[in-house]
């Protein structure tokens, strides 16, 4: 019975400068994507104290504990309630996953909002942002948002901007702080892999998993907020 087989190395200057050109060439492959959010990205990201003044605010989902925003999606809301109260933002478009009974990420994002001094009225809820393409299509397709403020963590938020950009959706996006514990840095690697899906997302523009009919949350939380005329983003531009 063989057993398995070990990795040859290249015995030759030859075959090592070979497989150096071949990983610095992987190297340079894998950094590409990341380096292309951040250059179209730039000028469009910030603070919640930099945040321009826009009608709506769009937060992501990111995970339930035991029914509850999780730590870093606590944060997440935290930031839109500051901009709500401080008058910044109208409006509150939530998205998240629904994909099951037992797991309901908008209402979830909803009822700690509500918790937090933001009315009810004010929050619109998208059941199906399974992911941050996904988002993005139906907060311009669906939810008919043409610019929002997007909030999210700091590793997560130029892919936003630059997804929602692509969308068709005006965008700053505003990264919240948190603490470098591990799964902040499992976020950080896991943007180095999901910013390739972004670049294919881009160039490809797939549907979402689930389009649906056009809802006039969005319109009807601006029609209860008096709708105050917001100033252009910086750098405004659709695509």
């Amino acid at each position: 019975m063989r057993g398995p087989r070990r990795l040859r190395l290249p015995r030759t200057r030859a075959g090592w400068r070979r497989l150096t050109q071949a990983v610095a060439a992987g190297c340079v492959l894998a950094l590409l994507p990341p380096t292309w959010l951040y250059v179209t990205t730039g000028g469009r990201a910030g603070t919640v104290a930099g945040a321009p003044r826009t009608d709506v605010a769009v937060v992501f989902g990111a995970g339930l504990w035991d029914g509850e925003p999780s730590p870093y999606l606590a944060h997440r809301l935290d930031a839109a309630a500051a901009l709500y109260r401080a008058g910044r933002i109208e409006v509150v478009l939530v998205t998240g996953d629904n994909s099951r009974e037992d797991y309901d990420e908008p209402d979830a994002m909803r009822t700690y909002l509500v918790r937090h001094g933001v009315p009810d009225a004010r929050i619109v809820s998208d059941y199906a942002g399974f992911d941050t393409w996904d988002s993005c299509v139906r907060a311009k397709e669906v939810f008919g948002v043409d610019r929002a403020v997007l909030i999210s963590q700091g590793f997560h938020i130029r892919r936003a901007v630059a997804l929602c950009r692509a969308a068709g959706v005006a965008s700053y996006g505003v990264g919240v702080a948190d603490r470098h514990d591990v799964t902040w840095y499992y976020g950080a690697v896991r943007e180095l892999f999901a910013a390739g899906k972004a670049a294919l997302d881009v160039t490809f523009e797939p549907d979402p998993r689930f389009l649906g009919p056009k809802e006039p949350g969005v319109r009807r939380a601006l029609a209860d907020a008096g709708r105050r005329p917001a100033a252009p983003l910086p750098r405004d531009a659709g695509r």
